[in-house]
């Protein structure tokens, strides 16, 4: 389904201080959800879908980059989850420009890397408690 990035984040329940180029947000939850180009994502490992990015790479955004920073250093800090906007280049032959957004409910992202700049996110499947039901102690 293609969103407008501010419809994007509100599937998660949140709400982007920028409602045109937000890279980033809180949710009610307390999960931060990332707004994801899809030429950055790769395949590590099975089950694993990596985003890999760097702040320096959207020099024109400051503000949308520090709010980035903040929200990933808090993510890794204290192990918050990840949730995933995608976001895709409008198709160029139906003449309309910008982006188009779709969201990933099925994935959960942990930050791996975090390094001021360069950052790595793995998403995964979390675990379905109907197989494996918590044990109780």
């Amino acid at each position: 389904m293609n969103l407008t990035l501010s419809d994007a984040f509100a599937k998660f329940g949140a709400k982007p201080a920028n409602r045109l180029r937000a890279l980033s947000a809180i949710a009610e939850d307390g999960a931060v959800v990332l707004s994801c180009a899809r030429s950055y994502f790769g395949r590590p490992g099975r089950g694993v879908l990596r985003y890999e990015d760097k702040l320096s790479r959207e020099p024109g955004d400051v503000q949308g980059t520090a709010l980035l920073g903040r929200h990933l250093t808090l993510a890794r800090d204290e192990d918050l989850p990840i949730r995933m906007i995608v976001a895709s280049p409008k198709d160029a032959a139906s003449g309309k420009v910008g982006r188009s957004f779709h969201v990933r409910t099925d994935l959960v992202g942990k930050v791996t890397k975090f390094d001021g700049d360069h950052f790595i996110v793995d998403f995964t499947r979390p675990p379905d408690p109907r197989i494996n039901p918590p044990r109780r102690k």
